[in-house]
């Protein structure tokens, strides 16, 4: 069998008897928010080693008594960013519903450290929240036909789709309603100086009734389109299921 990680030890108290313990007053759960703050505050860059000893009264080496290495401090700040589901499903509520009602609230911890969608996962989740939102997920579809691989699969395709959106509205500025003196802001005015109706006829054609206004709300309006859809493929593959 293999021997868990000390980080996955401490998140799920699977410590060994006799083992001993690192500095009493700390949590790996701690050091993991004392983390998330700093990129919350600074950025994911700003998050180190050192810098989260620091910010917990520990020197650097002392650290390492808790997580081996800077990738799985980052497990830890993500199973913190995104904390435990605290919602449940509705009785007799349908199966849209409910995977809606995941996709909104896993989309709403990202939103809250927009940081989460830029980290580099090496290897699929094994710390406690994050399993719990895959469990919470996968019950979502429970009363469907779809196989457990179909379930995991759906979850994927709207779990990919959904950090994909974020990551692009944060990177354009897109997470709220936008100035109209800023570059996202005075997009309309300046692609219209650039495209004509023999070279772009699509875009001319949906002009500014697709590009949108700078007073709505991209990322919230595009997340319900983008939902609609994928939700539209899952249940064509419910209906066509034997």
């Amino acid at each position: 069998m293999t021997d868990l990680p000390r980080y996955l030890q401490l998140l799920w108290g699977r410590e060994p008897e006799g083992r001993r313990g690192p500095k009493p007053g700390r949590t790996i759960e701690g050091i993991g928010a004392a983390a998330v703050e700093i990129a919350d505050r600074e950025g994911l860059e700003a998050v180190s080693m050192k810098s989260v000893a620091r910010a917990v009264g520990f020197t650097t080496m002392s650290l390492y008594r808790y997580v081996d290495s800077k990738e799985e401090l980052e497990a830890v700040m993500l199973d913190v960013a995104y904390g435990a589901p605290t919602f449940t499903y509705d009785t007799g509520s349908g199966w849209r519903d409910r995977i809606s009602l995941w996709a909104r609230g896993i989309a709403q911890r990202r939103l809250a450290h927009p940081w989460t969608v830029e980290l580099i996962q090496s290897a699929p989740p094994l710390t406690p929240n994050v399993l719990a939102w895959t469990e919470h997920g996968l019950a979502a579809l429970e009363d469907t036909p779809l196989t457990s691989e179909q379930r995991l699969s759906a979850m994927l395709a709207i779990d990919g789709w959904a950090q994909n959106h974020l990551r692009q509205s944060v990177q354009m500025g897109f997470t709220g309603p936008v100035d109209p003196e800023s570059p996202q802001g005075n997009y309309l005015g300046l692609i219209s100086q650039l495209i004509d109706p023999e070279r772009f006829p699509q875009l001319t054609a949906a002009g500014s009734e697709s590009l949108g206004d700078p007073d709505d709300n991209f990322y919230a309006e595009e997340f319900d389109r983008g939902m609609g859809l994928l939700l539209d493929g899952i249940a064509a593959l419910i209906e066509r299921h034997p």
